[in-house]
Parts: structure tokens; C-alpha cells; sequence
């Protein structure tokens, strides 16, 4: 077996939900957050969801940006 010590495949039995998830995403990317909710977030939020959250959003992001610049260019705004 390669599982850790905790017999859950390494990983530590942490159960953030999706929404806690993406709520520290969020504020990830917003880069303001209070030292406390960093550490909550720590103990509470699986590594692994976090990196495909931030991975989500960045992607989100880039096709809203995409998605404006192409609206303004289409409206004759930017001529």
C-alpha cells in the first residue's frame, strides 16, 4: 500500500466544503485575507481542491477578460 500513516492515501481527513473552497480561492485572487482565515483554511481545505479552484478561477478570468475586450472591441467603443 502507498497510503500515509492516516490510511486515507496521504492525505489528513479534511472535509472544506466546495463553497470554502472557492471562498478562499476568491480571496486568493482578490489578495486580501486576515491571517486567522488563512490558517483556518489551512487545517480545514484539501490542497488538492484548492489548486483545481485556482486553476477554475484563473480560467473563469481569462474568458471574462476575453469575453469584455471583445464586447468593447464589437461596440465601436475602443475606435
Amino acid at each position: 500500500m502507498s497510503g500515509g500513516a492516516d490510511g486515507m492515501g496521504g492525505r489528513s481527513g479534511r472535509q472544506g466544503s466546495v463553497v470554502q473552497t472557492m471562498r478562499a480561492v476568491a480571496w486568493s485572487f482578490f489578495g486580501v485575507r486576515r491571517r486567522s482565515g488563512l490558517e483556518h483554511d489551512a487545517q480545514r481545505l484539501d490542497p488538492v481542491h484548492v489548486v483545481v479552484g485556482g486553476i477554475a478561477g484563473a480560467v473563469v478570468f481569462v474568458v471574462a477578460l476575453v469575453l469584455l475586450v471583445r464586447w468593447v472591441v464589437d461596440s465601436g467603443v475602443a475606435r
